[in-house]
């Protein structure tokens, strides 16, 4: 990786006290494969992380950076909510950034065989960091090597990266002002479209067709309002395509989710993490608690792992079998539902398992 840095443009003294340096850390490897937290329910996973004490802290927090949240708005388009939500749920707004030595981390990662396509560069764009007197080989961050306040990756610090404080240095550890418009422009680049909306929180009429939900399934929101769908609060807004999504299916709370929702999962490829921070997010800009319902059971670990075999046995594509209901799961539920005449709302049941 040395001869990669140099050819980046890192001087090649700088590039060998850097990488050569690393070590390898078990316990990244450990983390990298045992995410568990994302085989929560929505329901489970939002009410975990979201509290009056959370809520509270974040509008205090809006009023303390008043200024920096403006101007994310103004240079970015970035509502400060969508800054907010991921500020807390990152790092609980900067008081726990992680204890992994981001060098060793993203280096282990780098050479390690599940993806050292996406962390090699990482490492090359540490390097260039390192180099340019922006980071340092003790600074400490998540077990994936993302730094500081919002979590962000080198290369995203390296291309993306905004002094906020006007120190001369991007430094997402220490500065708030840095961390948050680092982040509203790494959304922006990722498509983020100014005053537009990301998720509503909707209710859903009789006799609906569950089919039409989902992620792969987008209308008008005028075409939404046509077929009864309204919002819980206020009025739907206007002019822009959006999904409907049932995080726990037609029992449970539902959404219709904006293009903007979808820049999010640049941030974090977790359906169900992007969903919750995206809802605490019209939280923190005043919208209601969302109605709960009363969702089917959900499923078991291994009684979901069950069902992803199967689902990949009839050749649907789920990727890994992990227990986890992700994307590809969910439209592949759906998918069988409908085949069995099943309400066709991806939300995985004991009844669809027996079928199957």
């Amino acid at each position: 990786m040395v001869t990669e840095a140099v050819a980046a443009g890192v001087p090649e003294a700088a590039a060998r006290d850097f990488i050569l340096a690393a070590r390898q850390d078990a316990k990244v490897l450990k983390a990298d494969r045992g995410q568990g937290v994302f085989r929560k329910t929505f329901l489970d996973f939002s009410q975990s992380l979201i509290s009056k004490g959370r809520l509270s802290t974040a509008r205090d927090k809006a009023k303390a950076l008043d200024a920096v949240f403006d101007r994310a708005e103004a240079e970015f388009g970035v509502s400060r909510g969508v800054l907010l939500a991921f500020w807390a749920f990152e790092t609980d707004f900067g008081q726990i950034q992680g204890d992994f030595n981001t060098r060793n981390a993203i280096a282990t990662l780098a050479h390690d065989c599940r993806r050292p396509e996406l962390f090699q560069p990482q490492l090359i764009a540490a390097a260039q960091l390192y180099a340019l007197g922006d980071f340092d080989p003790a600074v400490t961050g998540a077990w994936a090597g993302e730094i500081g306040m919002v979590q962000m990756l080198p290369r995203d610090i390296l291309e993306r990266g905004v002094d906020g404080d006007g120190d001369g240095h991007v430094l997402l550890k220490t500065s708030p002002e840095d961390a948050l418009l680092s982040g509203a422009n790494l959304l922006r680049h990722h498509g983020w479209q100014a005053g537009q909306p990301w998720l509503t929180e909707v209710v859903m009429p009789e006799g609906f067709d569950w089919a039409l939900t989902g992620l792969t399934t987008e209308k008008p929101v005028a075409d939404w309002a046509a077929l009864g769908v309204a919002a819980r609060q206020g009025a739907l807004p206007e002019g822009s395509a959006a999904s409907v999504i049932l995080p726990q299916g037609r029992r449970g709370p539902a959404f219709l989710i904006y293009p903007n929702f979808r820049v999010l999962f640049e941030w974090n490829k977790s359906f169900t993490y992007v969903l919750t921070a995206a809802y605490f997010a019209t939280r923190i800009e005043g919208a209601p608690p969302y109605a709960a319902g009363r969702p089917d059971p959900a499923l078991s670990h291994d009684e979901m792992k069950a069902l992803q075999e199967k689902l990949a046995a009839r050749g649907h594509e789920v990727g890994e079998i992990d227990g986890i209901l992700g994307a590809g799961t969910r439209e592949a539920v759906q998918k069988e539902q409908a085949r069995l005449g099943l309400p066709a709302d991806a939300w995985p049941t004991a009844e669809l398992l027996d079928l199957l």
